[in-house]
């Protein structure tokens, strides 16, 4: 089991990022928080996990050694793979999930996409005792703080924008004019974002007409 990488970020996307080491780029996706810390030419140290599947390899990268261990636990209750994992982590921190499950705060688990209201009592039934408990049980009103909401389309265009190299300025601009030409609008209105990937083509068509 590879238990970390340590080397120099060559890259950052959407959902990924590829390190450097010794001269082998190493692929793994993250959750954006972690990918928010990785800058392309600077060293980086990312807790890992390997997925095996009978057609792929998948690595997965974490900021902290407890996130990467919370991603494994969540693996083992019934329907959440490693992607509803991944997705989980993106919404809530390992302590807020620790004090969602045992608080069976079912609202809070509801809101990463994928999880209803039956995978989410599912998730309470099976992990309640496995999780481990949360540091300070006590604190708050009893519901799981939220690490924040889950990066709109407009900030994980923006963040790819940038990463490929262009200024914070013109990604801007792009996905203004994306949204002038498709009326993208929030998920926050009707439900639905915009494919990220689709967008993100959109918005490079309009820069590289600069």
């Amino acid at each position: 089991m590879i238990a970390h990488l340590d080397g120099t970020v060559a890259g950052v996307g959407l959902d990924g990022a590829v390190i450097d080491i010794g001269g082998v780029g190493l692929r793994v996706q993250c959750t954006p928080d972690t990918l928010a810390t990785l800058k392309p030419g600077e060293r980086a140290r990312v807790a890992t996990t390997l997925v095996v599947r009978e057609d792929s390899l998948t690595l997965f990268g974490f900021g902290t050694d407890d996130e990467r261990n919370v991603f494994e636990l969540l693996q083992t209750a019934s329907g959440i793979g490693p992607r509803l994992a991944l997705a989980m982590l993106a919404v809530h921190s390992p302590e807020a999930l620790r004090r969602a499950v045992a608080a069976e705060d079912i609202k809070s688990l509801t809101m990463v996409p994928g999880i209803g209201t039956k995978g989410a009592q599912r998730i309470i039934l099976e992990l309640k005792d496995r999780l481990g408990a949360p540091s300070d049980p006590a604190a708050g009103n009893g519901f799981a703080p939220v690490r924040r909401a889950a990066p709109s389309w407009r900030e994980q265009v923006a963040t790819g924008l940038v990463n490929l190299g262009w200024s914070a300025r013109d990604a801007e601009v792009a996905i203004a004019a994306v949204e002038a030409d498709a009326g993208a609008v929030d998920s926050g209105t009707d439900g639905q974002q915009p494919d990220v990937a689709t967008a993100l083509r959109a918005a490079l068509r309009k820069l590289s007409k600069k």
